[in-house]
């Protein structure tokens, strides 16, 4: 996870310049750091997989305080930190629901 990344973010910032504009939906190698990120550690039951996914893609949208501010970032930082953010989230919320339930 650390690696794709690492490696991301340079790519995502030459993807830009590529693409034209700001994390460009050409761009998924954010989307896979965060999916990884948020599963890290889950049981792999359809249950929790599904849960993972869609908190990744909450968090991703949602973008409230600290994954708005990674997303305002320059470059492939922006691209990839926001969606690492976002996978953290998911990673607390659906570890706590495994726990929980």
């Amino acid at each position: 996870m650390a690696a794709i990344t690492l490696v991301g973010i340079p790519l995502s910032t030459r993807a830009e310049r590529l693409f034209g504009g700001k994390d460009s939906k050409q761009i998924v190698v954010d989307e896979i750091a965060g999916q990884l990120l948020a599963l890290f550690m889950a049981p792999f039951t359809p249950v929790a997989v599904l849960g993972g996914f869609l908190l990744f893609r909450l968090f991703d949208i949602w973008k409230f305080g600290p994954i708005a501010m990674m997303e305002k970032l320059e470059g492939g930082a922006g691209v990839m930190l926001d969606d690492t953010a976002a996978g953290i989230f998911a990673l607390v919320a659906l570890q706590a629901g495994i726990r929980f339930f």
